[in-house]
């Protein structure tokens, strides 16, 4: 079933190459950024699972763990991790599912139930649904969903970057307009009246519109 931001991140229980884990359990009370692979040995996700590594460290500064799943079984993603080191220069330090009976990819709506059991017979390209970047809070809802197409890197900075705006957005009631970064100006939310914007910004704020509140980033 397919799903929308807001949703409960399905839990499972599944083998990893740090060992079998349940989901939900292994996130804990931090978030979690869980980005999927179509298949092990393919040109565009090697680049993509150690760029990825090399960003853990800042992921972890912001309590946040990473976990990757890729539709095969645990043998291959273990030979995968080798070619990775060798090939992007760093070694994963982050678990990677398996999901041979492709039945994570299909909780979370990235194949449909017609898909079968068996990842064993499947290219990358009957799989190229499964390219997925999902962000989970501590409530363990979806806050964020990204699919890109299989000649697409993605941009683990990028991720990076919402993370930091859904943590700031969280605490706060502002949101981050376009192109953001972190210490920069922020907005304040629409539900926040005028009255209210007062006494949680007692400095003011910019309003080149009514509607349009600009702050700098709170503390």
């Amino acid at each position: 079933m397919q799903k929308t931001l807001g949703d409960m991140a399905p839990d499972f229980t599944a083998q990893t190459t740090e060992g079998t884990i349940r989901f939900h359990e292994w996130i804990g009370d931090g978030w979690c950024v869980l980005f999927s692979h179509p298949k092990d040995f393919t040109p565009v996700c090697t680049t993509e699972l150690g760029a990825m590594a090399r960003l853990v460290p800042e992921f972890a500064k912001r309590n946040v763990k990473v976990i990757g799943i890729s539709v095969d079984p645990i043998e291959t993603h273990r030979k995968w991790s080798k070619d990775i080191e060798e090939t992007q220069g760093v070694s994963l330090t982050y678990p990677l599912i398996a999901d041979p009976e492709l039945a994570v990819a299909k909780l979370y709506g990235m194949l449909p139930a017609s898909a079968g059991t068996q990842a064993d017979g499947r290219t990358a390209a009957d799989n190229q649904t499964v390219r997925s970047v999902f962000v989970i809070g501590p409530d363990k809802t979806i806050k964020l969903m990204i699919t890109y197409p299989m000649t697409t890197g993605r941009d683990f900075r990028e991720i990076l970057r919402v993370v930091d705006s859904l943590q700031l957005t969280h605490r706060h009631k502002v949101a981050t307009p376009a192109d953001w970064r972190q210490g920069e100006d922020v907005i304040i939310v629409p539900s926040v009246s005028d009255e209210d914007a007062k006494a949680l910004y007692p400095n003011g704020w910019k309003a080149p519109k009514p509607y349009l509140r600009i702050v700098p980033q709170p503390a």
